[in-house]
């Protein structure tokens, strides 16, 4: 997921139920009783390719990168020994010499050991990302070699402490080389594994004569894995590339939604006056599965906060959405109190965990297909609690 994500903070609460009209509309939408979903879980609801999966769909948000540095391949590994059903690895950006490598952000400062190598001291820029001016070392002032050369660190360490354990174990991974890894995976746990890269940052990365959307259908296409059945679901922030993606692929495609207020990069260089709001609509709806198979929306746009960050009843954004034919996976359960909504933190300490088997119980309640989640363990025990109830 990318720098739209939502990370909630705000004040401890105790934890607040929601209505049993809420719960039971939710049983509605899904339209399965608690036997019957747990037979689709483990059968796999029949069919192939998305189709296939378990719902709801365990997706391992850049690794399991609630315990590991994320986007390395001791994250990706972790998920799935966790039961992760798909990976969601690879944030793609581009080296300077055209190779897709797998950052959360093009700016590495925060997530390699950059800063330590004196040989890059005078790589560090200031640019301007999507409107935002940003400070540090970017992927497309490196070649592929140079980036081998450097190891991955912890995100966000106040809140993940235990990770900077592994601070410096991995390299950052190459595009094919997950792929690679993807094959080695499927071939040694004797099922297929799913992995869901996301295309970051397309329209910056396009005016600088290095877009994204061509160089990932060329490495797809090299390994047979641009196909509509293909275990390889793509997604980005601007609509417009998942537009040019359905163009050069047939994998399943997906546009992530920020917040309501917000508006898709690719719209603010083109003119268009939407907003999030607008795509959420049943007319944005309708368009988005044109082209694409389903949305990505921040978990907000399913289940609203209010002013104190706690839990309010949930929108119609997942039966408007069903509607027309598209899938849903929010973004992003964690287990820790600051991402969790209010009424389900328990105590004060940034990295403690709270009640988040509750918070996820409310979220399948309101029918999401998915989730993205940094903790896929705790994901997969509370979907087998959901769908056992």
């Amino acid at each position: 997921m990318g720098t739209q994500e939502n990370e909630q903070t705000g004040v401890t609460g105790r934890r607040m139920l929601l209505g049993a009209a809420v719960l039971g509309a939710g049983g509605a939408v899904l339209g399965l009783s608690g036997t019957a979903r747990a037979a689709e879980t483990r059968h796999g609801g029949g069919g192939g390719g998305v189709k296939s999966l378990p719902k709801p769909t365990i997706i391992g948000h850049r690794g399991a990168s609630g315990y590991r540095p994320e986007h390395t391949l001791g994250s990706y590994q972790l998920a799935l020994d966790m039961g992760a059903d798909i990976v969601e690895a690879g944030d793609l950006v581009p080296t300077r010499d055209g190779h897709l490598v797998c950052r959360h952000e093009p700016e590495i400062g925060g997530t390699t050991d950059v800063a330590d190598h004196p040989e890059f001291a005078d790589r560090k820029k200031t640019k301007l990302l999507d409107g935002v001016s940003t400070t540090g070392w970017f992927t497309e002032d490196f070649t592929l070699a140079e980036l081998k050369t450097l190891r991955a660190t912890e995100r966000i360490p106040a809140n993940r402490p235990h990770n900077t354990l592994y601070n410096g174990r991995w390299e950052i991974p190459t595009f094919e080389e997950v792929l690679r890894w993807q094959d080695e995976q499927t071939r040694g746990r004797g099922k297929q594994v799913w992995i869901y890269p996301e295309l970051k940052h397309p329209t910056y990365f396009r005016k600088q004569g290095l877009a994204l959307e061509e160089r990932v259908a060329k490495v797809l296409h090299k390994h047979g894995k641009d196909r509509r059945n293909s275990p390889v679901i793509l997604q980005s922030f601007e609509p417009t590339s998942v537009q040019r993606l359905n163009k050069l692929v047939d994998n399943p495609l997906v546009v992530l939604l920020s917040g309501a207020t917000s508006r898709p990069w690719d719209f603010v260089e083109t003119g268009d006056p939407r907003t999030v709001a607008d795509l959420i609509k049943p007319a944005g709806l309708r368009e988005i599965a044109s082209y694409a198979q389903g949305i990505g929306p921040t978990l907000d746009l399913v289940i609203p906060k209010d002013a104190n960050g706690n839990l309010t009843a949930p929108t119609t954004l997942v039966s408007d959405a069903h509607k027309v034919g598209l899938i849903l996976h929010p973004y992003t359960m964690r287990n820790e109190n600051p991402f969790l909504p209010t009424n389900f933190r328990k105590g004060t300490d940034a990295d403690a965990y709270g009640d988040v088997f509750g918070a996820y119980r409310t979220y399948f309640a309101t029918g999401i297909d998915g989730v993205f989640t940094d903790n896929p363990d705790t994901g997969v025990l509370a979907r087998e609690d959901f769908v056992n109830s």
